[in-house]
């Protein structure tokens, strides 16, 4: 199971199911709340859930089970790791060519070049660059090289239509 816990009670995500976790440790002092935050006494289904407690947990589980290049609820909260595929587009000023919506400047557009891309040929092209056509290369850059594939998860999550806007959040 995968999911998120606050404390002493919280909630578990197995599947599509959402539970809600409980322990003894409610009354509890701080100290002694600590030290059994990890041991729930009680796992229950949830009864009800709002709908983004709904959306977040089922994207956590999907994140947790690595079956998804990138995690987004809402159209642009989106994964840790996705997150920083787009701080790494902003430290490296993607946009000056590529533009803030990723849509294209001088630079093509990478909604559209994603479309067709593998992760591999983008790796070339981000490694190497195409300096006949004016892109730079950012093989010498370690920002771009540790964090390529969170950078091809980002804009891959906007090519495909799941990430709606070019400023994302990261999901709480």
């Amino acid at each position: 199971a995968a999911g998120i816990a606050v404390g002493c009670e919280g909630a578990v995500v197995a599947g599509t199911a959402l539970f809600v976790v409980t322990s003894a440790c409610a009354q509890q002092s701080s100290d002694e709340k600590s030290k059994q935050a990890a041991a729930p006494t009680a796992v229950q289904p949830a009864k009800t859930a709002p709908a983004e407690t709904m959306k977040v947990a089922q994207a956590l589980a999907a994140e947790a089970k690595g079956d998804k290049l990138y995690t987004v609820v809402d159209g642009y909260k989106v994964d840790a790791n996705t997150m920083e595929g787009f701080r790494t587009w902003r430290a490296a000023a993607c946009d000056r060519c590529h533009g803030a919506n990723q849509e294209g400047l001088v630079g093509p557009s990478l909604v559209e070049s994603l479309k067709k891309l593998t992760f591999d040929e983008f790796k070339t092209t981000v490694t190497n660059g195409r300096l006949e056509k004016g892109m730079q290369s950012f093989g010498n850059n370690p920002v771009v090289m540790k964090n390529l594939d969170k950078l091809y998860a980002y804009l891959k999550g906007r090519s495909d239509g799941a990430i709606t806007r070019a400023k994302v959040e990261e999901i709480k």
